[in-house]
């Protein structure tokens, strides 16, 4: 499978149905040559108007449960962007 490929397929999060997004990247672990983690950029709406926050889910490969045709299905009890998060955190140290 191409990355584009990947990169296609919308996320969707089995504990609650809600669509996560598009996968804009992945975490490669090159010491052991598998993929860490699969990050989607957060989206949010305003007028109307479609735009991205800056911040990312970042959803580590063991929670993801099948990788289909259209769709990646993945389990995550919690969504909440971790970039933005690990920035503020950052930024007051």
């Amino acid at each position: 499978m191409k990355i584009s490929d990947f990169q296609s397929k919308d996320v969707i999060n089995i504990v609650d149905g809600k669509k996560l997004g598009h996968i804009s990247d992945i975490e490669l672990d090159l010491r052991q040559g598998k993929i860490d983690s699969i990050v989607i950029p957060q989206v949010q709406r305003m007028f109307g108007i479609f735009g991205t926050s800056g911040s990312e889910i970042v959803i580590p490969w063991r929670n993801i449960v099948k990788i289909g045709a259209d769709v990646v299905l993945v389990r995550m009890e919690e969504t909440r962007s971790v970039r933005a998060e690990d920035e503020d955190l950052h930024a007051r140290i």
